[in-house]
């Protein structure tokens, strides 16, 4: 059996979708380390040291509330089950929310603390209420980190306090919160709380550090970082005209180049890039031959939306591959998987969709059979040429969909 290729170009695609013809413009991170995904398309955008182990400071707090959650998920502790304070978790310093040894704090107040305050004290005692030493918790959030395919991650402690084991990278926290995101819905709304004055003890500690909450971008998460060896880091989403991205960035020298880098990640991934639909399920990309079959095609379908997300400029062609395997032989079900398509986008990862037969092929009669064994037999006295190759075949035009619109520790 041998594998043939059929070439396709998407005709005039971008044109057809309403993009400019103005160039995607890469983004130039002031960011030690940063990463930027489209969650909604599964695409990454921008990765610049994403894969190196760093000091994650107080964003590392992601996976103290990843534990947490997962025991409100499986029924450990509720939201109003109360934990015990100990000396050591009121000797924390650092960012905390007071607590002292004579609270009784609620799961519920415990996750605001750690989320907006971003408090070290509330952070032990949650490791101490699920793992009755926060050493031991350490030890579980290393573990579970790697189960959840963070590769780099590990933990010397709950809060982010320096730590020479406490190592996370920009890939690892980018899943982590994708984790958030989409297993813990009925809690992320945490995360976009501007404003927690727990008991009145820390005024000046009350209010949210993520320097985007307020703009109006769609941001509606998750934790802001920052120790004298990380530097300024933010753990970010936003969401705007159906697409949800995620990044992180680290290693910034200022709160200002943390919020200013921050926001102009987020107006880049959503200006530079837009969703389009070239594909629709059911509908014909293209035809294979069918040998002795009752038909001599079977058009090939998508047996769902192809969405892509495509670079502003990013030409006026997509182009990509039908691949399959010689020869297609009746008799053939409808649906049944016969190629698969690869499409290509410049600077972006390949996409690959199989294709399904769009109707079924019974197998020839024997009258048929007998004349195609008859023109073998003939081509060969003969001597002319080889079974013919299917031509490239244009993709039909898809339905535009409108783009996402431009809107501007």
């Amino acid at each position: 059996m041998t594998a043939a290729l059929l070439f396709v170009r998407f005709a005039a695609l971008l044109l057809m979708t309403g993009f400019t013809a103005l160039p995607a413009q890469a983004f130039e991170t002031k960011a030690r380390a940063a990463l930027v995904y489209d969650l909604t398309t599964n695409t990454v955008l921008l990765e610049k040291n994403a894969d190196t182990p760093l000091p994650p400071a107080s964003m590392s707090k992601l996976m103290t509330l990843n534990m947490l959650f997962e025991a409100l998920d499986d029924g450990r502790v509720t939201l109003d089950t109360r934990f015990a304070v100990s000396e050591a978790a009121q000797a924390m310093g650092g960012s905390t929310m007071f607590l002292n040894t004579s609270d009784r704090p609620t799961v519920e107040e415990l996750i605001q603390g750690i989320v907006v305050n971003s408090g070290n004290d509330a952070c032990v005692v949650v490791a101490e209420g699920l793992a009755s030493t926060e050493a031991a918790f350490a030890t579980m959030m290393s573990e579970r980190a790697a189960e959840l395919g963070m590769k780099s991650a590990s933990f010397g402690n709950a809060s982010g306090w320096p730590d020479p084991r406490q190592r996370m990278s920009m890939r690892d926290l980018a899943i982590l919160a994708t984790r958030l995101i989409t297993e813990f819905p009925e809690h992320y709304h945490f995360f976009a709380q501007t404003e927690y004055p727990f008991d009145g003890r820390a005024p000046d500690n009350r209010f949210n550090r993520n320097p985007l909450l307020s703009l109006g971008i769609g941001a509606d998460g998750l934790k802001t970082g920052h120790t004298q060896e990380a530097g300024y880091g933010l753990v970010g989403s936003a969401t705007q005209s159906g697409r949800r991205i995620v990044f992180v960035i680290s290693g910034l020298a200022t709160e200002q180049d943390r919020a200013s880098e921050a926001e102009a990640l987020v107006n880049w991934a959503f200006r530079q890039f837009a969703m389009r639909t070239p594909v629709r399920a059911g509908m014909r990309v293209a035809e294979l031959p069918v040998f002795l079959g009752e038909a001599p095609a079977v058009g090939l379908v998508a047996a769902q939306d192809l969405t892509l997300l495509l670079p502003v400029g990013a030409g006026e062609r997509l182009s990509g591959e039908i691949n399959w395997t010689s020869p297609v032989e009746a008799p053939l079900a409808r649906g049944q998987q016969l190629a698969s398509m690869v499409v290509r986008r410049d600077g972006m990862d390949d996409i690959t969709v199989p294709l399904y037969a769009e109707s079924s092929v019974g197998s020839a009669g024997f009258g048929a059979r007998f004349r195609l064994a008859t023109e073998k037999v003939m081509d060969r006295v003969l001597g002319s040429g080889s079974e013919p190759v299917p031509a490239a075949l244009p993709l039909p035009a898809p339905d535009p969909v409108v783009p996402g619109s431009a809107l501007t520790n």
